[in-house]
């Protein structure tokens, strides 16, 4: 694991706050059209979608500035998108898990969603995608 100095340590931050929004976003969405009666695992979809785009900007832009390279969109973009989807599944298996399956609250997986995925995300992101 890499040492906690203040480069890494202002990425962490800067990530933190972003994946904050992106994940605001998402369960915006996902609360939104799961109150209003849609499966809870396609509302968390729209959500996703809509989460990814908020965050390759913003993360590609601000999270990891200075860190890695930019140069080639495809190869950043695909990877971001690799990783994101790994973020999807997750969450998507804390939402069916607890919701469908477990039948507990529409809010059960948030402290999975906000706690676990995002350091897995995090380390993807930053060694595979903007390494």
């Amino acid at each position: 694991m890499p040492r906690l100095d203040a480069g890494l340590l202002g990425q962490l931050v800067r990530y933190a706050i972003t994946g904050g929004l992106a994940s605001a976003v998402n369960i915006g969405v996902y609360w939104l059209l799961a109150f209003r009666g849609m499966d809870p695992n396609l509302a968390w979809c729209a959500g996703y979608v809509a989460a990814v785009l908020v965050g390759y900007v913003v993360h590609s832009r601000w999270s990891f500035r200075g860190h890695g390279r930019r140069g080639d969109l495809a190869r950043t973009g695909g990877r971001f998108v690799a990783v994101s989807l790994v973020s999807f599944g997750l969450n998507q298996l804390w939402v069916w898990l607890l919701v469908q399956r477990l039948e507990l609250p529409l809010w059960a997986p948030y402290p999975l969603v906000l706690g676990v995925t995002p350091l897995v995300v995090f380390a993807l992101n930053r060694r595979w995608v903007f390494g």
